[in-house]
């Protein structure tokens, strides 16, 4: 048996950053293979082999080496694997964007290609700004956000995520600090596909905002949210309705509704973008993670012609361009991925086979993680398509869960008081079955049941 991995766990300590982690944290697995669900981690204590709860963090859809993506990209640098967009474009990027707009909810017509997630917030904060200065509103250059909202590490992405129980409270707001209202009321949706919240709850919430959004209307921009999942936040699940009212305040103040998708889109909660649980049309979407099936990094920036128009009409170049926009590589890849989720054919049709995997994922996911309510450290278990949380009644002792799931054959990256999953869609029933089993009894072992 190889000792490299060991060697390269050496090498990377005091090394390498990793996201989230002081320099002498290091890495505590080095991975040897992947294929399908499953990952070959190595350390001192041996050779695991694990299902990815995590999806490489919520992208590898299709899971390791699949492939029809390992095709289109083998093709793909058959051909060439770069060329600069300024000036030039290719078949990939064009047929991805033809695709996007295709399966996008609404009247989102044009695109831009961007680097990552975090980079396609940054251009859709850009657009808003200078839709705005076009359209002869210069001083409005303030976004209407969410408590618990969390869209990137970047810095005007920093700016529009949660001031306070964010991952980026110790950076000073970049330019003028924004304007943030109150998380919305959670809710659940029910096995029976029904939602349930608090009508309370929501009518306060509904007040507070508009209230909010009122006061400081004159100098707001847009309004941006992740549609009714929170990620990074607590994997927070809100009332859609919330998301209409966000649709209606944006309407009556003159300002661009941006729905932050990176993590929703492509199916994961069980709609093909989270918007459609409200039956919302977006002014500007952001796309990323799932697109190129974990692949490669890419995301993109939808807007509607109306959008594109304002800027057209007064000239304005949309100013952003980084170095590897509309990479080819990663856009055939990214089109590979796409059919794969469409199977060809209609995307929100009840045979897609996106639908068909995350349909089993969420009842799957429900049998599996149902178990863990039993424990009297577990105050919520919660699912939501191709999502599963169970929420402790305490921090996580994250180092001691992971070693714990990971012997039991399951790796996943607790954070705060959750242990979540987001498997990869080709995940089996009895995948997900050894996946419910390693968090039930590592929360157990870990937590005190």
């Amino acid at each position: 048996m190889s000792s490299a991995p060991l060697g390269l766990l050496a090498r990377d300590s005091g090394l390498l950053w990793h996201p989230y982690a002081t320099l002498d944290a290091g890495a505590h697995y080095a991975v040897e293979a992947a294929q399908g669900v499953r990952l070959s981690l190595r350390n001192e204590a041996g050779t695991h082999g694990v299902i990815d709860g995590m999806s490489s963090w919520w992208s590898m859809v299709h899971g390791y080496r699949h492939p029809v993506l390992d095709a289109a990209a083998h093709e793909q640098i058959d051909t060439f694997s770069h060329v600069m967009f300024g000036g030039l474009t290719h078949s990939p990027a064009v047929e991805l964007a033809e695709r996007l707009v295709a399966m996008a909810p609404g009247d989102l017509q044009h695109v831009f290609l961007a680097d990552s997630g975090s980079i396609s917030v940054e251009v859709a904060l850009k657009l808003a700004l200078q839709y705005q200065h076009a359209r002869g509103h210069g001083t409005r250059q303030r976004f209407l956000a969410l408590r618990g909202g969390y869209h990137g590490d970047t810095f005007a992405a920093m700016g529009v995520c949660d001031p306070v129980d964010g991952m980026h409270a110790a950076f000073a707001p970049p330019g003028r600090e924004q304007v943030f209202l109150p998380r919305p009321p959670a809710a659940r949706l029910t096995a029976k596909g029904q939602w349930e919240s608090d009508a309370t709850e929501l009518a306060a919430w509904e007040a507070a905002a508009r209230n909010i959004a009122a006061a400081h209307a004159p100098e707001l921009a847009g309004i941006i949210c992740e549609p009714v999942l929170q990620g990074a936040g607590g994997m927070y699940v809100y009332a859609p309705r919330a998301l209409a009212i966000l649709r209606e305040i944006a309407d009556e103040h003159g300002l661009l509704l941006i729905v932050d998708e990176i993590a929703t889109g492509f199916g994961r909660t069980g709609a093909l973008f989270a918007t459609e649980w409200a039956q919302v049309e977006p002014d500007v979407m952001c796309v990323g993670k799932a697109l190129t099936g974990g692949y490669l990094s890419l995301a993109a920036m939808l807007c509607t012609a109306e959008v594109a128009e304002v800027l057209g009409d007064a000239g304005e170049a949309l100013l952003h361009g980084p170095t590897f926009m509309g990479n080819p590589l990663a856009c055939a890849v990214a089109n590979a991925s796409l059919e794969l989720l469409t199977g060809g054919g209609d995307p929100r049709s009840a045979s897609a086979p996106w639908r068909v995997q995350v349909s089993a994922l969420e009842s799957g996911l429900r049998e599996a993680l149902a178990p863990a309510r039993a424990l009297s450290c577990v105050r919520e278990i919660r699912v939501l398509g191709g999502v599963g949380v169970i929420q402790l009644s305490e921090p996580v002792r994250v180092a001691e869960l992971t070693q714990a799931a990971v012997r039991r054959g399951a790796w996943v990256r607790p954070f705060r008081d959750l242990v979540y999953v987001m498997p990869p869609y080709i995940a089996t029933a009895g995948d997900l079955s050894v996946l419910g089993a390693a968090l039930v009894a590592a929360v157990g072992e870990v937590h005190g049941d």
